[in-house]
């Protein structure tokens, strides 16, 4: 019924299905914003064992409450409605705008923060591109779809950048000036370990790079899903996005534009009311969207498991294999959100493990480890497709391991031939003793 009502609109406005599929995205992303918060609060609180939101939202129900189960009880909701408070105290309060800053692009940093979320969410496919999923998502199934995501997502730092300008505030254009330089150092390699699933794809569609995921594991287990996440290079090139997603969203460990003990806020010092809001809305927007991305690229987007069900269900004629196929189409958006959630949840975990990292850190980490190992993540899969492509499946995988295996050796030669030529600091201990007692004076 549902799926015929869409057909029909697709064949005769094209425009309102269009609307009707923006709206689907831009509604899930701002309605899903307040639940993220209440959850990272939630998990910080119970993984640093301390007391989180818990009173907001208690629902007391009155003495004669005409359904007596509920009178005189108290329902609690676990702080659920705090962000919702949070948001209304943010539109009431006073906004302060301060003298000396340039107001037209002050008034314009945040919208362009969030923008991206929302011109990256429009990409994503949640469902299977066949049947009633076909016509809702993805809004725009863009032919250079993974060029498109990595050319709007260093548009966020624009926000950052202009906010630091705009401020007029020294701890403002210091969390800008962070930012920029951040930039550079995680985008070469973010972009490297993508082009390793663009070459291994064939395609830059993100609907074809999840169909290249269905394909046999390895090329030979014909049951099991190429997840790129389960091969050797998809590995580390997972590893490599990651980690430049969480500095792309300016979450801990990586949080150095907006350093609370350094720079008070960073970029956003300056900002009060709903535009520290919308500030604060399109990071965690950010967090669920590269999340997304995450599991379309390496994570097998919408698929529960890598498990072709239709191919067990065909050979083995087993009718349970049949239902968990269907079940792998219908529950597609439930699935490919779950992804989303969980990746928030390993952003989340971040934060509450490790300590923000030094400067000088960030960029050795990005110049001098992410970058050389793209690089040679990329020229494996250049060789692993050729050698497929000579010799079979099985000569294409012995080369690429073998190819890795030459390059880890010399990557670990080369960083003790740096550790040589720049010796670290010594390293000190602190004994602690104990005090002599103190003899009493007559």
């Amino acid at each position: 019924m549902v799926a015929e009502f869409f057909l029909r609109l697709n064949a005769e406005n094209p425009l309102l299905l269009g609307l009707i599929r923006v709206l689907f995205v831009v509604i899930a992303i701002l309605s899903l914003v307040p639940p993220l918060i209440w959850w990272e609060r939630r998990l910080l609180s119970w993984m640093q064992d301390r007391i989180g939101p818990n009173r907001s939202g208690t629902i007391t129900f009155p003495d004669n409450f005409p359904l007596k189960g509920l009178a005189g009880k108290k329902v609690r909701t676990f702080g659920l409605i705090q962000p919702l408070l949070d948001g209304l105290k943010l539109f009431l309060k006073e906004d302060i705008t301060p003298n000396s800053v340039d107001r037209k692009i002050y008034f314009i940093a945040p919208a362009i923060a969030l923008f991206p979320a929302f011109a990256l969410g429009a990409t994503l496919p949640w469902g299977p591109s066949t049947g009633l999923y076909g016509i809702l998502t993805p809004v725009a199934d863009v032919e250079i779809g993974i060029l498109y995501v990595l050319a709007i997502s260093s548009l966020g730092a624009y926000g950052i950048v202009l906010a630091g300008y705009a401020s007029n505030n020294k701890y403002s254009m210091m969390g800008a000036l962070r930012a920029s330089a951040q930039l550079i150092s995680y985008e070469l390699a973010m972009a490297m370990s993508v082009a390793a699933i663009i070459m291994a794809t064939g395609s830059m569609k993100l609907t074809q790079v999840v169909s290249a995921q269905e394909e046999p594991l390895w090329g030979v287990v014909p049951w099991a899903h190429n997840w790129f996440i389960l091969t050797p290079f998809g590995l580390i090139s997972a590893i490599i996005f990651l980690i430049a997603v969480i500095a792309e969203t300016n979450r801990a460990p990586f949080d150095l534009p907006e350093a609370e003990n350094e720079l008070i806020a960073g970029y956003h010092t300056e900002y009060s009311s709903m535009k520290f809001a919308v500030f604060f809305m399109g990071e965690y927007a950010a967090m669920f969207i590269f999340s997304g991305v995450f599991a379309t690229l390496f994570l097998g987007g919408y698929n529960i498991l890598p498990i072709d069900w239709s191919y067990l269900a065909a050979a083995t004629g087993n009718g349970f294999f049949k239902m968990l196929a269907g079940a792998n189409y219908w529950l597609a958006p439930l699935v490919f959100l779950g992804k989303c959630f969980m990746g928030i949840t390993f952003f989340i975990w971040l934060r509450a493990t490790l300590p923000r990292l030094r400067y000088d850190q960030l960029m050795d980490l990005g110049w001098k480890s992410m970058l050389p190992i793209a690089v040679a993540n990329f020229i494996v899969v250049g060789l692993w497709i050729i050698c497929t492509t000579l010799y079979g499946a099985g000569g294409g995988w012995i080369a690429a391991i073998a190819a890795m295996i030459l390059f880890v050796i010399l990557y670990l030669n080369i960083l003790n031939t740096s550790r040589k030529a720049n010796p670290a600091a010594p390293s000190r201990t602190i004994t602690m003793v104990k005090s002599p007692a103190k003899t009493e004076t007559p």
